[in-house]
């Protein structure tokens, strides 16, 4: 590593219940990373639920060689587990919590919060008491920061899939950076939506991290792709146009506060 420099693993989206090679996906990731070494990993969520037949994903996740991070999706408590529930199987200390790394600070949210009155389908908000913690995190480090999400944080400049008060949060991120007079906040990642995207909002990078393991195409384009056997047992890969080679980033952030991301190359198990 250079001076200033930090190097993170991340991942989206890995689907271990839904997809029939969630293992192998991830065994490539954490070899990968096992090689490079960096810093640390972190998954964004989607990852698994708290199956015991699970636990040997688990046990491949776990074997990294260095600090792992986790952040909560949206499926990850299918099948009538509470968040709680998932917070023990993958020992995570909070469903929001914050760390330090390599001189910087990171910040780990969860934006499954149930609003009040909200619609039907998942819930995508963040309440009151994780916001003024949020708050006070950010008053409280002297350090640049990134925070990692689910859903993204954009609000009304995404509002099928951001956060329902995206707005709300990235106000907080901008007046916490006008506070300290400098760029501290520098970064959001966020996965959830199954592609890549990247765009910069009053001087913060809000990156969105492709899936691991699939698009999601819905039920007018059912395809089954990987055989009969196999889609008995996985019924919802067919919903799916699943990537040949698992996706995920390696990051790097400068001593500048530049960002460096270096991807995966794939293609579709076609037809697509």
């Amino acid at each position: 590593m250079n001076d200033g420099e930090l190097r993170f693993g991340i991942c989206a989206d890995v689907h271990k219940d839904i997809m029939h090679d969630a293992d192998e996906r991830l065994g490539v990731f954490i070899d990968r990373m096992n090689r490079e070494r960096p810093d640390f990993i972190i998954q964004l969520g989607d990852f698994c639920r708290p199956y015991d037949y699970n636990r040997s994903f688990m046990d491949i996740w776990e074997s990294f060689e260095g600090p792992r991070h986790h952040v909560l999706g949206n499926h990850d408590n299918d099948g009538g587990f509470s968040r709680e529930d998932v917070l023990a199987y993958w020992s995570m200390p909070a469903r929001f919590y914050s760390f330090d790394a390599g001189g910087r600070h990171f910040v780990v949210l969860d934006g499954n919060d149930v609003r009040e009155g909200r619609p039907p389908g998942y819930p995508r908000f963040m309440a009151a008491d994780q916001l003024e913690w949020l708050r006070r995190d950010l008053k409280e480090t002297g350090r640049p920061t990134s925070l990692f999400s689910h859903q993204n944080l954009l609000g009304t400049d995404s509002p099928e899939e951001g956060i329902e008060n995206g707005d709300s949060v990235r106000s907080l991120l901008e007046e916490e950076n006008r506070r300290s007079g400098r760029r501290k906040v520098i970064a959001c990642f966020s996965g959830h939506n199954h592609m890549d995207a990247h765009i910069c909002v009053g001087g913060i990078h809000y990156v969105q991290v492709n899936s691991m393991s699939n698009y999601w195409m819905g039920g007018d384009y059912l395809r089954i792709r990987y055989g009969e056997e196999i889609d008995r047992d996985y019924p919802y890969i067919k919903y799916t146009a699943p990537y040949r080679d698992p996706l995920f980033g390696h990051v790097t952030l400068d001593a500048d506060s530049g960002i460096r991301i270096r991807g995966v190359t794939s293609s579709f198990v076609g037809p697509s």
